[in-house]
């Protein structure tokens, strides 16, 4: 993953009244820590700082007056209803040492005839070159039979990349596909706990099978 350069400035007024100056601004406030350094307050570009955490684990580089410090998001803060940033957390790493991370599972291939692939876990923690951090671990279920289990001992990880979680964590499981008649049941049983009532149509097809049958019966 290519480092992603960000032009910070100094902050030296602290408080919401000042984080909303900053937003208003198009900036983000930010705190950059880690390594035994003081914590450093600063302010970042907001849309340039939006676009690069849209990537999971973006490695940033940035610029506070001429010092470069390599980071990653540790948190980021978001309005939860328009969305924009409201503060991120960044923590600093060094060329060379492994950070514990997650990163997103990607399903590739096609599974066996009738199957039904399930990810039961869409990312997995593993620990990863700071500058070196995956942006997917992929996971093959070409071919797949149903009742195939794959763990995460089973994937194939890139490069110095390690697991950061127990190896027999289920993180595909392959199913039989359901039949036609078996979803028609799901669906319908859903309903009826729901207490959603059949459709005109669906009576009079109901009514309609029901009268076929008894004219079966007396015959």
């Amino acid at each position: 993953m290519s480092e992603i350069k960000l032009q910070a400035e100094l902050r030296t007024e602290f408080g919401k009244g000042a984080a909303r100056r900053i937003r208003r601004a198009d900036r983000v406030p930010a705190v950059i820590y880690g390594h035994g350094t003081d914590p450093v307050h600063i302010s970042l570009p907001g849309h340039e700082t939006l676009l690069a955490l849209r990537n999971a684990n973006a490695l940033m580089s940035v610029d506070i007056e001429g010092r470069n410090e390599l980071v990653l998001a540790k948190q980021v803060q978001r309005d939860p209803i328009k969305g924009f940033l409201e503060h991120v957390d960044l923590v600093v790493v060094r060329r060379g040492e492994k950070v514990s991370v997650e990163v997103p599972v990607q399903v590739v291939g096609e599974a066996g005839p009738d199957t039904l692939v399930v990810l039961d876990a869409t990312v997995i923690g593993v620990q990863a070159p700071a500058t070196h951090i995956p942006d997917a671990v992929e996971v093959s279920v070409e071919g797949l039979a149903a009742g195939t289990q794959v763990l995460a001992s089973d994937l194939t990880l890139p490069g110095d990349v390690t697991l950061d979680v127990d190896p027999d964590l289920l993180i595909v499981n392959i199913t039989g596909a359901p039949t036609t008649a078996q979803v028609e049941a799901e669906l319908a049983g859903a309903e009826a706990d729901a207490g959603i009532e059949p459709s005109v149509g669906e009576e009079a097809e109901t009514a309609g099978a029901t009268a076929e049958g008894g004219s079966s019966q007396e015959s």
